[in-house]
């Protein structure tokens, strides 16, 4: 039984460490999957600035972590109302206007 346990933990200690290189690459594949949806809300400068900063391996993920307490660094384009543009789901509904 020692032996199995020792191969298993081995086994697992292996594809941990593989797993864990593999991390940084797939934030990158993660950043360029919605790079057009930052440029989109951001512009064309402000989408490929922050989807570039988050393309970074360890600068994408400090920025994220910034921008959790903070807000965005980058700020989104107004909209032609001039308010800034949506940003989740919940945001895009329209508000009831009052009936006059």
């Amino acid at each position: 039984m020692a032996i199995s346990r020792a191969v298993g933990r081995w086994a697992g200690m292996r594809l941990a460490r593989r797993l864990a290189k593999s991390v940084p690459f797939v934030g990158a594949l993660a950043a360029v999957a919605f790079a057009g949806h930052a440029v989109r809300r951001k512009g064309l400068v402000g989408g490929v600035v922050s989807s570039g900063l988050d393309a970074i391996p360890f600068v994408g993920a400090l920025k994220n972590g910034i921008e959790l307490f903070t807000g965005d660094l980058i700020p989104d384009r107004a909209s032609p109302n001039g308010h800034a543009a949506p940003t989740t789901a919940g945001e895009t509904r329209r508000r009831a206007e009052p009936r006059p």
